[in-house]
């Protein structure tokens, strides 16, 4: 090579070891994938045009990789946002959860004990015994802990047909919450029209048994 040509080749080497050390500064995680696919793109060339193929290969395997998770996030932003926009569903967070089985009579939670996860109904009737509201499939209930002074219950939780519900705990939120601040925004949307959705409900003087399936924020 004459000294024009590893000139560029040296700046190729630079500018992918500058996105690399950007990426692992970064603390969201969208852009984080974004610049660490690029900072590869520019590993990969440098590496080939110097017969480091071990580099290549390094890079090469870390692409896919990155490429996963940047998928992954961008699809659930894209589901938050929908669900901000009207549909309230939280299918969404089942990768990041575990599904619990409760029998009859069981007691999720009591109100006043500290409230660390979520619940997300996928089967059986739950109820609400301080306002009487059932809560069925696709309904949510303990999200407004989160936000609650003290993280405490607001009420509590009993299951009274047999079900099952998917537990996700607030850290996993929390740490979707701040590693992309646009998930972040809709799902501080999301919860905001739950809140407002469960005080109008509140408001309605209808027998228990008249009140339909919905979520309620606790």
């Amino acid at each position: 090579m004459n000294g024009l040509s590893l000139d560029w080749v040296e700046a190729i080497g630079y500018l992918g070891t500058a996105l690399t050390i950007t990426a692992s500064a970064m603390t969201t995680m969208i852009p984080l994938r974004i610049i660490a696919l690029v900072a590869s793109v520019a590993v990969i060339t440098y590496g080939a045009l110097i017969g480091s193929w071990p580099v290549v290969l390094t890079e090469a395997i870390q692409i896919p990789f990155n490429a996963f998770r940047l998928w992954q996030m961008a699809r659930l932003v894209r589901q938050v946002e929908t669900a901000a926009d009207g549909d309230l569903s939280l299918d969404w967070l089942k990768p990041f959860g575990n599904t619990i089985r409760f029998k009859a009579g069981q007691t999720v939670f009591r109100k006043g004990e500290d409230a660390n996860e979520m619940y997300y109904v996928e089967g059986g009737v739950f109820r609400i015994p301080e306002y009487g509201i059932l809560v069925r499939a696709g309904g949510v209930v303990g999200e407004l802990g989160l936000l609650s002074p003290g993280n405490t219950r607001t009420a509590s939780l009993v299951c009274v047909e047999a079900g099952q519900a998917l537990r996700i705990s607030y850290s996993e939120v929390k740490q979707l919450y701040y590693q992309n601040p646009e998930f972040g925004f809709y799902f501080l949307k999301l919860t905001s029209e739950r809140l407002f959705q469960s005080a109008q409900q509140r408001a309605q003087p209808l027998h228990p048994a008249a009140i339909p399936a919905g979520n309620e924020a606790l």
